[in-house]
């Protein structure tokens, strides 16, 4: 179908008209899980809180938990070097939402991002008065974008990537996606590669940056909490988590770990689900496969566990801390991949699976340098995590080159910031 950028536009706000009674029963469904995608309904079509008067709203969208966490240290450079700013974060999650308001309080606003849908997003631009909107990485909203162009609302997309895959979806709209790009006011890439592949897509103004992840400050007292929890619960015991897992992973996890338990029979598996109110079904699995599996916050003696279930919200850091070796989820399925860095900075070795593409640039310079291994199945998975075991020179080695990597790479912040700076936008 041959289309203007207009008229794609208008297909697609159709389309989407059209989705929004299944969208709301989508809602509702999950709500079951999550009670928060219940509450703030009329957030998601734009009755978001309105700024106060004379406020300078610095709005920032981050779709859930990660792209968050990733755009904290451009938030705390934000907050200091403007007197008073209001920072709105928007999500689409609420897991996301918790994760707002746990990290920063008071210090921000939260609200749910509006449906792509004109009303909806004209109205909350109405209502916040963003002077400077930051899209975390390739959060790219036909009408959203639109909408800010007709407000004449600045939009930097931050940490932004483009997967070859992705890329070749864009493609396929090619029209569409060159009016989405011409409403970014500027775009800062993580590498080159992204910039090539926005460059092909039509983009103008793009800076190559680096990602914001390698500068996502360690949390000293999350630290001290896991090597706590390790000292009280696994002292004598060696340590490796599976975090961020999907289902489909936990499978695969939990056999390699029978076999490395054959190998170290008191090995402990810390095992967490990126979304923590799959907790009790991982549990039950984990059952299932003759494992004496307890979840976080249930009192047991440390010597019956075999595998520990973490399903809290943002507890990773701290259950990193208590790990010799790290295996990072949604890359045994093709889910893309989450956080390589966070692991890496607290000089660990990293695992991951082979379908690690949304973390390419961080995957190829870890593994590179020796400080990440990939595995494809659960017998690689068990001889990986095995021969780190038995071999804690090799263990130390690749956990000061992932440390390394991340300390060589730091800076996003800075450079983001230059260009925020330069805009004189707030």
């Amino acid at each position: 179908m041959t289309l203007t950028a207009r008229g794609w536009r208008l297909l697609y706000t159709l389309l989407f008209y059209l989705a929004l009674p299944f969208l709301l029963l989508r809602l509702a469904f999950l709500g079951f899980r999550h009670r928060g995608y219940w509450r703030r309904l009329p957030e998601r079509f734009g009755f978001a809180r309105r700024s106060p008067s004379g406020a300078r709203t610095i709005w920032i969208h981050a779709v859930s938990v990660g792209e968050f966490l990733a755009a904290l240290p451009l938030i705390t450079a934000l907050r200091s070097r403007y007197f008073n700013p209001r920072i709105l974060i928007t999500t689409v999650t609420p897991t996301g939402a918790d994760m707002v308001r746990q990290k920063l309080g008071d210090a921000a606003d939260h609200a749910y991002l509006p449906f792509d849908v004109p009303d909806a997003v004209d109205r909350f631009l109405t209502r916040v008065r963003p002077v400077l909107c930051l899209l975390m990485e390739t959060e790219l909203w036909p009408n959203l974008l639109a909408a800010c162009g007709g407000q004449r609302v600045p939009v930097v997309l931050v940490n932004a990537r483009l997967s070859e895959k992705s890329a070749r979806g864009y493609a396929r709209l090619a029209s569409l996606t060159r009016a989405m790009l011409s409403a970014v006011t500027v775009i800062a890439a993580q590498t080159e590669g992204d910039a090539a592949r926005l460059r092909a897509q039509g983009a103008g103004r793009i800076v190559v940056t680096g990602n914001l992840k390698y500068d996502q400050p360690l949390d000293s007292e999350a630290i001290k909490l896991g090597r706590e929890w390790r000292e009280k619960n696994a002292a004598a015991r060696p340590v490796w988590i599976a975090a961020s897992t999907h289902a489909g992973e936990e499978e695969i996890i939990l056999a390699a770990h029978e076999r490395i338990r054959a190998r170290y029979p008191d090995c402990l598996l810390i095992l967490v689900p990126r979304h923590p109110d799959r907790g009790a079904a991982v549990t039950v699995l984990a059952e299932r496969r003759g494992f004496r599996a307890r979840r976080h916050g249930r009192s047991a003696a440390a010597a019956v566990w075999d595998v520990y279930v973490v399903d809290v919200l943002g507890r990773l850091i701290m259950f990193y801390a208590a790990s010799d070796i790290a295996f990072v989820g949604g890359s045994l399925m093709r889910v893309g991949g989450h956080n390589l860095l966070e692991p890496a900075a607290l000089g660990l070795p990293v695992l991951c699976g082979p379908h690690a593409f949304n973390f390419s640039g961080a995957r190829h310079l870890l593994e590179e340098a020796g400080g990440l291994q990939v595995v494809a199945d659960a017998g690689e998975l068990a001889r990986a995590v095995t021969g780190l075991f038995g071999d804690s020179s090799a263990r130390q080695s690749r956990g000061r080159a992932a440390s390394e990597v991340v300390a060589a790479n730091r800076g996003a912040t800075d450079r983001i910031m230059r260009i925020i700076c330069g805009m004189n936008a707030i």
